[in-house]
């Protein structure tokens, strides 16, 4: 058969790496990327794109542990290139303090990470408010450059990319082979998931370059995360929002708290705000479905719901989508030669 055709619609951190995934490991396929938004104006890039997991409850352990290490593991040797500083990854180390100890006092991720060890007392000083913390080096991508890195790689390896709305998957049946949907919010609508929901995150990102040190509460919702040029401060979890207009009164709220945590940001200069809406549900979306009207099937592989954690395990779920991309083309290809005997 002539050359597949493989659509992926959604050009976030999800939608752009599956689709290096799908050309990497299926390189007799022609790849295209749909979506009505690129960087700067995704979800991912209002992203901190720190790599700490988020637990989906509905998605084993084991699972979960093997995405975040294949995805450390690929952005752990970007670090350590020369092509680091253009893809936005670098090495931050740093604290996570909790006011009660947690029940969990070594996360699944805990080996993953690097030198993760309990915080001394000593460390603990600074944190009067918190009676533990955990001490760890960890990854993190500056999105807006790491999408645009991820951009270049696909076009480097012959992956076109246009602007372009998809309102129903179905309408690409008649040019593509198979279709990847990574849509991320985009879904509840596009394929009408009902477990689909935001998640609001406001952000703000400052400059403080005096602020090396990651600092995140264990509850998540309080945490500073610097990067290459600017210090990300957060954040906010609203559930069921879409808002994406900036509230001024959380802005002071997020500021506030990051400053108990870290007075040195009352220095903080250029204070710019994003919001951005975590595409949420019980547990990733990652499977084959077979669509089909009047005889005519489509094959589609679902790769979202990746909430707040989409950059820690972004590659591990691409992976394993370019896996099912590649056992859509073998029963493609068993049909239709199938169909010539």
């Amino acid at each position: 058969m002539a050359a597949p055709k493989v659509a992926v619609v959604g050009a976030g951190v999800i939608g752009l790496s599956t689709a290096l995934c799908i050309a990497e490991t299926c390189p007799s396929c022609s790849v295209t990327v749909l979506s009505d938004q690129f960087s700067p104006n995704t979800t991912s890039d209002v992203a901190a794109g720190m790599l700490i997991p988020h637990t989906y409850p509905g998605t084993p352990i084991h699972v979960q542990k093997q995405w975040f290490t294949e995805t450390f593991a690929y952005l752990f040797a970007i670090s350590n290139s020369a092509e680091a500083s253009e893809a936005g990854i670098h090495l931050v180390s740093g604290w996570q303090v909790f006011k009660t100890t947690p029940k969990e006092e070594l996360p699944f991720w805990s080996d993953v990470v690097l030198g993760f060890r309990p915080m001394s007392e000593a460390e603990l000083q600074k944190f009067p408010q918190h009676r533990f913390g955990q001490a760890f080096t960890t990854l993190k991508c500056d999105c807006p450059p790491y999408l645009l890195w991820l951009e270049k790689r696909l076009k480097a390896s012959g992956v076109q990319m246009y602007t372009r709305k998809v309102a129903d998957l179905w309408d690409l049946h008649s040019e593509y082979n198979i279709v990847v949907n990574c849509a991320g919010i985009g879904a509840h609508q596009l394929v009408g998931d009902e477990k689909l929901f935001p998640v609001r995150g406001q952000v703000l990102k400052v400059h403080a370059p005096w602020v090396k040190n990651f600092i995140r509460d264990g509850d998540g919702l309080t945490y500073i995360y610097p990067g290459i040029r600017r210090v990300t401060l957060g954040g906010t979890r609203e559930k069921e929002s879409w808002s994406l207009s900036p509230d001024p009164s959380t802005t002071k709220d997020i500021f506030d708290r990051c400053c108990s945590l870290e007075p040195s940001l009352r220095g903080a200069q250029d204070i710019k705000v994003k919001v951005g809406l975590r595409p949420s549900r019980w547990c990733v979306r990652l499977q084959r479905e077979v669509l089909s009207q009047g005889g005519v099937k489509l094959p589609v592989v679902h790769n979202y719901g990746h909430g707040a954690g989409g950059f820690s395990v972004h590659r591990g779920t691409a992976k394993e989508a370019a896996h099912l991309v590649g056992e859509c083309l073998a029963a493609l290809q068993g049909s239709s030669s199938r169909a010539k005997l």
